[in-house]
This record gives structure tokens, C-alpha cells and sequence, in this order.
């Protein structure tokens, strides 16, 4: 899928105002906490649990892609202003 390793969006759930829990495959014991901005999601944070793989810079943007097209906001998210390299 993205960068030749593909993440599956496990299950996700309502955190609160604005925020959103992820699960991941790939990480089958770390919570990611995505936070809205403007119309889409970010990765803000994470429980990470060592048993799990590291998160990488390239693991965080597929995560979100993945949660923002599960959420209807993939288009929004694609184009946004402040996109890093």
C-alpha cells in the first residue's frame, strides 16, 4: 500500500471532543489518539507499548490517512496546507 508496508485500520473509537482512538495491525498493543484539525485528523499522540514495533515518520501518515478515509475526510486531509516532506 504506502511505502510498500501496509497498515490495517484494526478498529477505532470516539476519545472525547475532538479526539478519535485508533488500532492498528501493526501495532496491536499501542492506542493511537488522533485529534481533529480543522475538517481532518492527526496523529496527536500515543500509548505506545514496547512489545510493539516503533512508529515511524511514514507509519503516522498512513495512520492518518487511513482513519481520515474510514472518517469521509481523506480529500480534506490531502489538502491540507502544512504537508511535510
Amino acid at each position: 500500500m504506502f511505502g510498500g508496508v501496509s497498515i490495517k485500520l484494526t478498529r477505532w473509537s470516539y476519545s472525547g471532543r475532538k479526539m478519535v482512538r485508533g488500532y492498528f495491525d501493526k501495532f496491536p498493543n499501542t492506542t493511537i489518539y488522533f485529534r481533529r484539525i480543522r475538517s481532518y485528523y492527526i496523529v496527536y499522540s500515543l500509548d505506545w507499548v514496547k512489545e510493539d514495533p516503533v512508529v515511524e515518520k511514514e507509519d503516522r501518515e498512513e495512520m492518518q490517512i487511513l482513519l481520515n478515509r474510514e472518517l469521509g475526510r481523506e480529500k480534506e486531509y490531502k489538502k491540507r496546507k502544512s504537508r511535510s516532506s
